[in-house]
């Protein structure tokens, strides 16, 4: 039984190697090859950005709930609907005309 398992495995080897030298033959193998590098040169370059990202969500975080803080610590000011009577001031009281002297 273990003849026929390392046989098998070992048939499958051999097509596998053959499958994969006759597309590193191909035409376009060499152009695929180097988009698919490029991917994942790409997908690095995200992933290091993305960390960047995930500090700055905490940094954010922590800057929100300060502000909440101090919107709650400021006591709300109390509105009078009564309004205080003004005296008019002198400027706005009228004058009386001064008398003509002959």
């Amino acid at each position: 039984m273990a003849d026929q398992t390392k046989d098998l495995l070992a048939r499958l080897t051999d097509l596998s190697e053959g499958a994969i030298q006759r597309i590193s033959e191909a035409p376009g193998a060499e152009k695929a090859y180097q988009a698919l590098k490029a991917l994942g040169d790409r997908v690095d370059d995200l992933q290091r950005r993305t960390r960047g990202f995930e500090e700055i969500e905490k940094r954010l975080t922590a800057l929100e709930k300060k502000v909440d803080g101090m919107a709650k610590a400021k006591p709300a000011r109390k509105t009078s609907s009564a309004r205080r009577a003004r005296t008019p001031k002198a400027s706005a009281v009228p004058k009386s005309p001064k008398p003509k002297l002959p």
